[in-house]
């Protein structure tokens, strides 16, 4: 078992490598196609294609974090000038590359069976940091940009792991599993509690708030100050290739400078160079910046306004996310502790968040008063932390209460209803029909309103309608139909075990039978007898079809005008008086059954409805 799967990895891991490679060739051949098209729009082309080269190879390390640094400026051996500040929207790149690199290696292969997850990481990571590596030492060689080979490593393998990582977790449906075994108890049973995947992901809800109300101030800042933009623009480049690459260098720049304006909101601010701040309350200190467009947008000198006050509505948005959050997940079994443990948890997890984010959108400029620019990690995440735990928790809490309050209040009701229609809890009127609950039918006894077959009693004249009504409503469609009228209805009680007995069931049948046949005609009246009262039986006489004489025989012809007659056919007796011929002959329809057939069928299907009953 063992070999087999020795080498069937064998046979697996270095397509996996390659993968890795192709998706570091892919991030690098992205960031080298744009570099070398602003190269060749540039009037300027100063260093030749071996320069732009080696600046597509600098910008993809920057793009993991890792820090490049320009030749010294003057001659007299100062040092190389850093440049830490990292393009978050260029990071997008490399990461969504192994993400999905990972993923997809993680598939099932040919045989259906997915290759180990730590081998797929392994080896995607192995191919992508090999091209790594020559990258590193390609800009080694020369270059306006170079980067550190230790720094290099120590910013591109954590980002590797963990975007592989990502991915194969990704591609077996994102388990939330207990974790190893060598993890300390403590860890693995606090993170099997509910209460901490809901803290995390409502931690993470309250650090996209932040970041999403930070772009809205920094879009809003920039439409303030549009003019100082603009001329920011025009005054860096006076040809297309220049501006568009400032242009995009902004673009990369914008998550920068979201994170840079929540911390703004946050309070902490961010630094505009040694001895600059800039926080809602004031600018302090000499900035000292560059004409760029996005940097238009920082707040003047001096003092702030109610303008720059309007900047705390980012993180009570996010406080109000947590409460919201933690607020309505909240079941009625849980406790209040429960509740602000779990507003804690999410405020922590939202501050580290944006901790990370703050360490990762700063870095130096370059020497001087250009060595420290951004927002201070430390007090970014204390500010996050605080604001969404002392706003969250009391709105978490009361969110709460007017949860369990009107669930208890729907309890209550659903308590009271008593099952019969109506509710016991006084304040809610009555609204029950029929008998009352203390009121048992008895077998003798049946609900009120019914007759024995367990219907309302109705006459010939309840059932049959007359001419006129049936003329007024052929006339007005839209005349109310009084068998929907609700006002109708009545409340069917349950029945008692004796309603369904032999004998009652006759009796129902038999009172059925007879109201149907007071409904027809006086002549159309079967005068078949019922035997014992209930319903036709054997002994019943029928008619012989071999009768010549049978009235019912669809072969017997009638004079033709008497079925269109209508004097003949609304006088029973017909032109001829009862002792005419028409009094001995049946009428027939347009079909040729007369009333005896009516007569003959109405028994039988009364007796059939009975017999499959």
């Amino acid at each position: 078992m063992i070999g087999t799967t020795t080498v069937r990895l064998a046979g697996v891991l270095p397509g996996l490598c390659v993968r890795g490679a192709l998706a570091a060739g892919l991030g690098l051949g992205a960031v080298t196609v744009v570099v070398l098209a602003l190269w060749i729009g540039s009037p300027y082309p100063d260093s030749g294609p071996g320069g732009a080269l080696h600046t597509a190879a600098a910008l993809w390390l920057l793009a993991h974090g890792a820090e490049l640094a320009r030749p010294a400026a003057t001659a007299a051996g100062a040092g190389a000038a850093p440049v830490g500040t990292v393009p978050l929207l260029l990071v997008a790149l490399p990461l969504w590359l192994l993400f999905r690199t990972a993923r997809d290696a993680a598939e099932p292969s040919g045989d259906g069976r997915p290759p180990p997850p730590v081998a797929v990481v392994a080896a995607v990571c192995c191919g992508y940091l090999l091209v790594a590596a020559g990258v590193v030492g390609y800009g080694k060689t020369g270059g306006p940009l170079t980067a550190d080979p230790l720094d290099a490593a120590l910013h591109l393998v954590p980002l590797a792991v963990l975007s592989a990582a990502g991915g194969v977790w990704s591609a077996y449906g994102r388990p939330a599993g207990p974790l190893p075994d060598w993890a300390p108890e403590r860890l693995r049973v606090a993170l099997a509690r509910s209460r901490t995947a809901l803290a995390v992901r409502t931690g993470l809800a309250a650090a996209g708030v932040l970041a999403a109300g930070g772009t809205l101030l920094v879009l809003a800042a920039l439409a303030w100050h549009a003019g100082a933009a603009r001329d920011a623009l025009l005054g860096l480049s006076g040809v297309w290739s220049g501006r568009t690459a400032v242009v995009l260098l902004c673009l990369a720049l914008l998550p920068n400078a979201a994170v840079w304006a929540a911390a703004y909101g946050l309070g902490p601010g961010f630094a505009l160079g040694a001895g600059a701040t800039a926080t809602p309350l004031a600018v302090t200190g000499a900035a000292g910046l560059t004409p760029f467009p996005l940097l238009a947008a920082v707040p003047g000198d001096g003092p702030g306004g109610w303008a720059h006050w309007t900047s705390a509505l980012v993180p009570l948005a996010a406080g109000a996310a947590v409460a919201h959050g933690v607020g309505r997940r909240t079941g009625p079994g849980s406790r209040a502790r429960d509740t602000a443990l779990a507003v804690l948890l999410a405020a922590l997890v939202c501050g580290a968040v944006m901790a990370v984010l703050a360490a990762a959108a700063g870095g130096p400029l370059g020497t001087g008063r250009l060595a420290d620019f951004g927002p201070v990690w430390w007090t970014t995440g204390a500010a996050a932390f605080g604001w969404t735990a002392l706003t969250g928790l009391p709105g978490a809490l009361l969110l709460r209460a007017w949860r369990l309050r009107r669930e208890a209040r729907e309890e209550r009701a659903f308590a009271a209803y008593d099952g019969s229609g109506g509710y016991d809890e006084p304040g809610v009127p009555d609204v029950r029909e029929g008998p009352t609950p203390h009121h048992q039918p008895t077998c003798g006894d049946r609900p009120s309103g019914l007759d024995g077959a367990g219907r309302r009693p109705h006459s010939a004249e309840a059932v049959t309608e007359s001419e006129t009504e049936r003329e007024t409503k052929a006339d007005d469609p839209d005349a109310p139909d009084d068998a929907d009228d609700p006002d109708d209805a009545e409340a069917y009680a349950p029945l008692p075990a004796a309603w369904e007995e032999p004998a009652a069931r006759e009796a129902r049948w038999a009172a059925l039978r007879q109201a149907a046949y007071a409904s027809l005609p006086q002549h159309a009246q079967p005068p078949l007898p019922l035997t014992d009262g209930s319903r036709p039986g054997p002994s019943a006489p029928r008619p012989d079809p071999t009768d010549p004489t049978d009235p019912t025989d669809p072969t017997e012809q009638t004079d033709p005008a008497d079925s269109t007659d209508p004097a003949g056919a609304a006088d029973p007796a017909g032109a001829g008086g009862p002792g005419g011929p028409q009094s001995r002959t049946p009428k027939t329809s347009r079909s040729g059954l007369g009333s005896s057939s009516l007569q003959d069928s109405m028994p039988l299907r009364v007796s059939e409805s009975s017999t499959q009953e």
